[in-house]
């Protein structure tokens, strides 16, 4: 069987930034972050790090029923509304084919709602909960992605990636996969995550989160020596995937073009990362892709400002790619966990498209100890490259490796 091309063309966003590259690209021009402190985080005596990057204000959108938010958390309210957002962006949205079974859903998360987690442990520690009927699917690990086929009536394979910080790459890596080899034509793909004190508190207690809570302007600081760990963002990101011959026969208008997915597992340790798999993960994406290392122009990092993770991956990088353009947009939006994946993708490929790369901030130091690499800092880097590729690793050892094609 004669294997697919597989295209995106539709994207749909809700980030700390804004929802349209425009807006976002403003932020990383004004080259200042969305990191603010949060003082209400002091009533948490044991935790030391007070630091996130929120979406401020965000409201699901007017006309969805209240049938319909009962069964979503925040969490799930992302993911849909960025679903709705792709689907309208590739003109599928009021378009009664994506309900006949040709279409299907993959996105994950870290963790459903944790509020309704909260009411959960509330209810099982005998104390006063608002457990319902619809607290457990809106905590369910796969929450995001049921809402999502369920919200727009897709019938096709519904695929849950929850796999903290490559929930999203795995989303768009296993549904390219879907289309790729003919079992459908057309996926909603990508990551969400809401932010939530718990998820600061898990960091915080491995030493991981930054505690620069008087300068939160300063972190974090991916690939700095003086870094001093992450901070936690929130968003979503949602593509429509497509077979090309399916979106030029409807006249779809095309993004990018993914042509290569690499996905491994360390097998070592459950947090910390394992060179060795890393770079092996980026070897096969570019064998999926048949592509030499010198074909990638650009690598978006995965950039988590932690030590071990930093080093690991740039190492791994250099190894492979020699002296390669990075940087990462976890310096501006912080660490958004199940979101990263697809929202970095996103990222990479508008910079591909405009031939303009956001530098990283807070980088005045590399730290000696990380990858040879071609560190993008100061002004955008103008690159004028076919290629891109993006690379998310999580705990449980679990890597990612995605490339993307300039469409022509």
């Amino acid at each position: 069987m004669q294997e697919k091309r597989v295209v995106i063309t539709g994207v749909g966003v809700i980030s700390a930034f804004g929802r349209s590259w425009a807006d976002v690209r403003t932020h990383f021009q004004a080259k200042k972050n969305a990191v603010r402190v949060f003082d209400d985080w002091n009533r948490f005596a044991d935790l030391e790090s007070k630091l996130a990057a929120p979406v401020v204000g965000y409201q699901p959108p007017k006309h969805w029923t209240r049938k319909q938010l009962r069964s979503m958390g925040t969490v799930a309210q992302y993911a849909v509304d960025a679903a709705e957002q792709a689907l309208t962006d590739a003109g599928l949205l009021n378009d009664p084919i994506i309900k006949t079974g040709i279409m299907g859903t993959a996105c994950g998360s870290s963790v459903g709602s944790t509020q309704d987690v909260l009411d959960s442990g509330l209810l099982l520690a005998g104390l006063e909960s608002n457990f319902n009927a619809n607290t457990y699917v809106r905590m369910m690990p796969h929450s995001s992605v049921a809402n999502v086929a369920i919200f727009f009536g897709l019938t096709g394979r519904i695929i849950p990636t929850s796999s903290a910080c490559t929930s999203g790459s795995q989303a768009i890596g296993y549904s390219y996969e879907a289309i790729k080899y003919g079992k459908i034509p057309m996926m909603l793909a990508g990551g969400t995550e809401q932010l939530c004190p718990s998820e600061v508190f898990v960091f915080d207690s491995l030493y991981a989160a930054s505690r620069k809570n008087d300068a939160p302007q300063t972190t974090p600081r991916p690939y700095d020596k003086d870094r001093d760990g992450l901070v936690i963002g929130e968003g979503a990101c949602m593509m429509v995937l497509e077979e090309l011959e399916h979106a030029k026969a409807r006249g779809a208008n095309i993004l990018a073009e993914i042509v290569g997915y690499g996905a491994n597992s360390d097998g070592t340790h459950i947090t910390r990362p394992n060179q060795d798999t890393m770079q092996r993960c980026m070897a096969l994406a570019l064998e999926d892709a048949n592509l030499p290392p010198t074909a990638i122009g650009y690598i978006d990092g995965h950039g988590t400002a932690t030590e071990h993770g930093d080093i690991a991956e740039t190492q791994a990088a250099a190894n492979l790619f020699g002296f390669k353009p990075i940087s990462t947009q976890k310096n501006y939006l912080g660490h958004t966990l199940g979101a990263c994946g697809a929202m970095e993708s996103w990222f990479a490929i508008q910079m591909m498209n405009d031939k303009s790369f956001v530098p990283n901030i807070n980088l005045d130091n590399v730290d000696e100890r990380c990858g040879d690499l071609d560190y993008i800092t100061g002004d955008f880097r103008t690159i004028d490259c076919e290629f891109v590729m993006n690379n998310n690793f999580a705990f449980g050892g679990v890597n990612t490796s995605l490339i993307f094609r300039k469409w022509r």
